[in-house]
């Protein structure tokens, strides 16, 4: 029997815990994982991402993730679509020739990479992460995609943390989607995929 896209989202919310003062104090923490210890809200989960992929206007080539979580379900989403997927790591974790980009967090700088001659010139990506916060890790991840000729069609994340500006942060804002949104203590289920 399948389910509506409001019974989906709201089986993936149930699925969700807030965790407060973690990981110190002031901060609270949303954990995505029991939405993979609950085998219908993660089959829901995939469905809903199937569901919206399928509908837009462009084919994509690959799924692009993020370390860590990008990698939970990412590679479901690449192989339902029947095509690959590439993970983009923290600097020192991939082997190959790579290609490489530094930016800003709020205390420091970090690194990510992506391995290079995987994908054509051109190919058109769906650029996968758990959570949207201040955006640094995910606007790099665009421009690491963008160094390697990629074009990200879509980025997708399960939840938005709304006050940071992290969708600011994104290059291609018009090619955003999240299925919920965080905002003092309440996770709403919107699914939106935002249009200029």
């Amino acid at each position: 029997m399948s389910r509506s896209e409001n019974e989906n989202l709201e089986l993936i919310r149930a699925s969700l815990k807030t965790c407060p003062d973690f990981p110190k104090n002031g901060i609270t923490f949303i954990d995505i994982l029991g939405i993979f210890s609950n085998p219908a809200a993660h089959r829901a989960l995939i469905d809903l991402i199937l569901t919206r992929i399928r509908k837009l206007d462009t084919k994509i080539d690959a799924v692009v993730g993020l370390e860590a979580r990008g990698f939970i379900f990412g590679p479901q989403i690449a192989l339902e679509l029947q095509i690959p997927f590439l993970p983009i790591r923290k600097h020192g974790k991939l082997p190959g020739k790579l290609v490489t980009i530094d930016y800003v967090l709020e205390y420091g700088t970090d690194t990510i990479e992506m391995q290079v001659d995987i994908l054509k010139s051109g190919a058109k990506i769906l650029l996968v992460d758990d959570i949207l916060a201040t955006g640094g890790t995910l606007g790099a991840a665009q421009k690491l995609c963008a160094k390697l000729d990629y074009n990200v069609v879509e980025t997708l994340v399960i939840i938005e943390l709304l006050g940071l500006g992290g969708r600011e942060k994104l290059a291609n804002v018009d090619h955003f989607t999240t299925l919920f949104q965080y905002s003092q203590n309440d996770i709403e289920a919107i699914a939106v995929r935002y249009e200029k």
